[in-house]
């Protein structure tokens, strides 16, 4: 089984003082399934571990990508499809519409995340999303 991933996990997992460090570390360990995310998620992580965490932790991270920790994804049809969620759902960014589509693509319900809005959402199958490390 496959497990979408956001930036704010990603920060979470990096940054010792995030208010959610410790459930994202918990998660990770646990878990035995593949962590994928967008190519429009790998440039928030990327902002964002840099602006919180700094280059160290930055540099970390790109480690982690290039060794495989994190599966990156995008489809001949995926910005079509990111766009069109986004239609449906204005208030949601292309970032978050691009893991509604990621889901949908690898089949997965479930995806690491403390961003409430993704309870308000459904996988393109009109499925609720499984909020990690939250639904455990």
């Amino acid at each position: 089984m496959t497990v979408v991933v956001d930036a704010d996990f990603v920060l979470a997992l990096v940054r010792r003082r995030h208010p959610h460090h410790r459930d994202a570390v918990a998660l990770v360990e646990t878990l035995d399934e593949d962590l994928v995310t967008s190519p429009l998620a790998v440039a928030d992580i990327d902002r964002a571990v840099a602006e919180h965490a700094g280059d160290d932790a930055r540099h970390a991270v790109h480690r982690d990508f290039e060794r495989g920790a994190y599966a990156v994804r995008w489809w001949a049809d995926a910005l079509k499809e990111t766009l069109g969620i986004a239609r449906r759902h204005p208030a949601l960014g292309l970032t978050a519409a691009s893991l509604v589509a990621l889901a949908g693509r690898v089949n997965t319900r479930r995806i690491a995340t403390f961003d409430e809005q993704f309870r308000t959402l459904t996988t393109p199958d009109g499925e609720a999303f499984v909020v990690l490390p939250a639904d455990r």
